[in-house]
């Protein structure tokens, strides 16, 4: 059984059919990539899956568990986690409490321990700390710490919110261009992160990415959306030899 399938899946922003019988199957372990000219539905598609929006019609499963109805924090706690196009940071936080923030829906000292400050919640909230501190590690924004997110330079916010995400010990990691507005050295390190999360945890990776080099290097097969529709799905090969991606948005930009 895939981890995640998602059947005929259409959807209609009132009379506008954004999304058109969009099918997905996402293998545990895969890293899997959406491109497509822009406004051709990809971020709309992460929205559905994950619960913003709740499509028209088709079928969202994540290992045959139906996530249609849900809300995003119920899609979350079922191993489905996410960044998103535009940073959705907290101003007045800093990078520790973004981290351990994404957490607390795994705690388990309900109301009572918080109140009278019990072992369990004590325990608890020290397990947190550790785990967010060696995520920041990992995605390189330890030293950020104490710092307001917002002071950050740009990668580095990125880098906090795919920690955020990781927080939430997701099965499929949803990445919604995640080297946009990185330099190219910021791109090299992105790069290794992913790789190093796909492999020291076994995640699976859905990603919608402009940079067509971060796509074809990662990804293992790929989809490509023109207008709400996939015209092509294939290894990173097949994809650069389709004639018709070739057409609609690879032949924009130099992939080699």
């Amino acid at each position: 059984m895939p981890l995640l399938q998602v059947e005929k899946m259409t959807h209609f922003f009132g009379g506008l059919r954004a999304v058109h019988d969009f099918n997905l199957t996402i293998e545990p372990g895969e890293i899997k990539g959406l491109i497509g000219p822009n406004g051709a539905g990809k971020t709309t598609i992460f929205n559905l899956i994950t619960g913003i929006h709740t499509p028209t019609e088709g079928q969202v499963r994540l290992e045959d568990q139906n996530l249609l109805g849900l809300m995003p924090h119920q899609v979350a706690s079922r191993g489905l986690g996410r960044t998103f196009q535009n940073l959705l940071l907290w101003r007045h936080m800093n990078v520790l409490e973004h981290v351990k923030m994404a957490h607390y829906s795994q705690l388990t000292y309900g109301l009572f321990g918080a109140f009278f400050g019990t072992g369990k919640r004590h325990r608890e909230e020290a397990a947190v700390e550790a785990h967010s501190l060696e995520l920041m590690e990992m995605f390189d924004v330890a030293q950020f710490a104490d710092q307001l997110v917002t002071s950050l330079p740009y990668g580095a916010q990125r880098r906090v919110e795919m920690a955020r995400a990781m927080a939430t010990r997701p099965k499929i990691l949803f990445l919604d261009e995640p080297t946009a507005g990185m330099t190219p050295e910021e791109l090299e390190q992105m790069i290794a992160i992913i790789r190093q999360v796909h492999a020291d945890f076994g995640v699976a990776i859905f990603l919608i990415e402009h940079r067509l080099k971060f796509v074809m290097e990662l990804c293992e097969r790929i989809q490509t959306l023109v207008f709400g529709e996939v015209i092509a799905e294939g290894t990173p090969d097949e994809i650069q030899n389709n004639p018709q991606v070739i057409e609609a948005y690879l032949g924009k930009e130099d992939v080699t």
